[in-house]
């Protein structure tokens, strides 16, 4: 079978390996039907991931194929998600909420990657809700896009949104997006999207009606998002970017009190110098958020099927496994494409 690894700098590989099988009575082994490119995908590749996995594609969707004897709950032929990462819910950190800090979540993961025609999913993810069926009508094209969702949605339960506060996102990729799908459907006031990318600027403008500035061009953006919200700046400002200057940009357009959001990856190694005193005399919050739990995933797939989301509509191109690097390199440039997918036959 094929599966895609990182062979090195800026270059990832097709390989042919032999299928896996199941290591215990608890696993299942799932043939990949769809699977989402990831900011975080491409940062291995490209860039220096600062989080412990190398392994590309943790969006996957697809069917059941072989069945552990204890595994109970799923048969071959089932759709399923599958959550890569999944908390113990038993620790400290899992006690307090912090699932994503657990240090078993890093530690747990599918074989040989989600980027594979097949892989397993260990019992340990199994027995803990890391695979989930997926509801009627939901296809893979949008099941490959639940877990994203869901990180976007844990940064939201975390920032204590009202309905009609002003928003504003720092990078216009796919994440950033749907931060901005989130914001209409949550009833958000004026959604602002800043980026240097014209054509996901347009996506953004066009599609879901927020309003744009391009960075390279717009030096008074600032202003004129003081302009357009009574000359407070936004409530919330999501950092859907792993560029540390946005940090600096959200102090300038976040209003006294607000939240900061630091959604996107920083790379490993960065850093930043700003004026603490703003910081503190304003009262902004600045809240990481990182990666999702099975509380968040249900919430994500309850809003896919229950249509409250077009989360598909932001898929802009498909390639199959064996076109992978073509798919990566497609992401990465980001000329033409907003969510790039892989996939393994008919979604």
């Amino acid at each position: 079978m094929k599966a895609v690894f990182v062979k090195g700098q800026s270059t990832v590989s097709v390989d042919e390996i032999k299928a896996p099988e199941l290591a215990s009575e608890g696993d299942l082994l799932v043939r990949m039907r769809a699977c989402g490119l990831c900011g975080s995908d491409l940062e291995k590749v490209y860039g220096d991931y600062g989080m412990s996995s190398g392994r590309l594609g943790h969006e996957p969707a697809g069917e059941v194929v072989a069945v552990g004897r204890n595994v109970k709950r799923f048969d071959t032929g089932d759709r399923v998600f599958i959550h890569h990462h999944v908390p113990c819910y038993a620790c400290h950190y899992c006690l307090h909420g912090d699932y994503t800090m657990c240090p078993a979540y890093q530690k747990s993961n599918i074989a040989p990657c989600g980027l594979a025609e097949q892989f397993v999913v260990p019992e340990w993810n199994v027995s803990r809700g890391g695979v989930i069926e997926l509801p009627t009508g939901m296809t893979f094209d949008e099941a490959s896009l639940i877990e994203p969702l869901a990180c976007c949605i844990r940064s939201w339960n975390k920032c204590n949104f009202q309905s009609g506060d002003d928003i504003a996102v720092l990078g216009a990729g796919p994440a950033g997006l749907m931060h901005v799908i989130l914001a209409k459907a949550f009833g958000a006031g004026k959604v602002f999207v800043l980026d240097i990318n014209d054509f996901r600027l347009r996506f953004a403008e066009q599609k879901y009606g927020a309003n744009t500035f391009n960075l390279n061009v717009n030096p008074s953006f600032v202003q004129k998002i003081k302009e357009k919200t009574e000359d407070r700046g936004v409530d919330i400002t999501i950092i859907a970017t792993g560029s540390t200057k946005a940090l600096i940009q959200s102090l300038d357009i976040t209003r006294r009190g607000g939240k900061i959001m630091m959604f996107g990856v920083p790379p490993k190694g960065s850093s930043v110098s700003f004026d603490t005193n703003k910081l503190y005399s304003n009262e902004y919050s600045l809240i990481p958020s990182y990666a999702a739990s099975e509380v968040e995933t249900n919430q994500a797939i309850k809003l896919i099927s229950e249509r409250r989301v077009d989360i598909a509509s932001l898929i802009t191109h498909r390639f199959n496994i064996i076109d992978a690097s073509e798919a990566i390199r497609c992401a990465h440039e980001a000329k033409d494409s907003m969510k790039v997918i892989i996939t393994t036959g008919n979604t």
